[in-house]
């Protein structure tokens, strides 16, 4: 059974914990909606100052919307559109401090001020992308994007 560990406000110790969570969850499970919806839960009570963790997931050439904790959201982004659909495009993250500086932001929630966009590659195809997002503008930082990266590869295990 999983309990909500207190964490210890040192930002990596508490990421190597949150990654560990992740693998306790996943471990025995094949069913990747489930692992995605336990992803999204996982993170949405791990990270502060949020408003939107969840999964977009590519299905005919689009990302379509998969297990997501915040409210609702987007149902497709196409290829190269918004921050979701250029972390697909360019397979990289994409840390935008000011999503209203961001050449065709989509936005969702009109409080999202900044986000962090992971894209998922199994077997070097397109999966989907992790989404976080926030109502403070620079809320993500260098250790958030490494930590972030590690989590989606830690999760790329158990869905492939």
């Amino acid at each position: 059974m999983f309990q909500a560990s207190m964490y210890s406000g040192d930002k990596v110790k508490d990421y190597g914990l949150l990654i560990r969570q992740l693998q306790a969850l996943s471990e025995d499970e094949k069913d990747p909606i489930a692992i995605l919806s336990n992803a999204s839960a996982l993170l949405n009570q791990f990270l502060e100052e949020t408003n939107w963790v969840g999964f977009y997931l590519w299905k005919e050439d689009e990302l379509v919307l998969g297990p997501f904790q915040g409210l609702p959201a987007c149902i497709r982004i196409g290829y190269g559109k918004g921050v979701c659909g250029t972390a697909i495009q360019e397979k990289a993250t994409q840390r935008i401090s000011d999503v209203h500086q961001f050449p065709g932001h989509i936005a969702c929630d009109s409080a999202t001020k900044s986000e962090i966009v992971v894209p998922v590659f199994i077997n070097g195809t397109i999966y989907g992308v992790l989404d976080i997002d926030s109502p403070v503008t620079n809320r993500f930082d260098e250790t958030d994007q490494e930590y972030l990266e590690k989590f989606v590869d830690t999760l790329q295990g158990y869905l492939s």
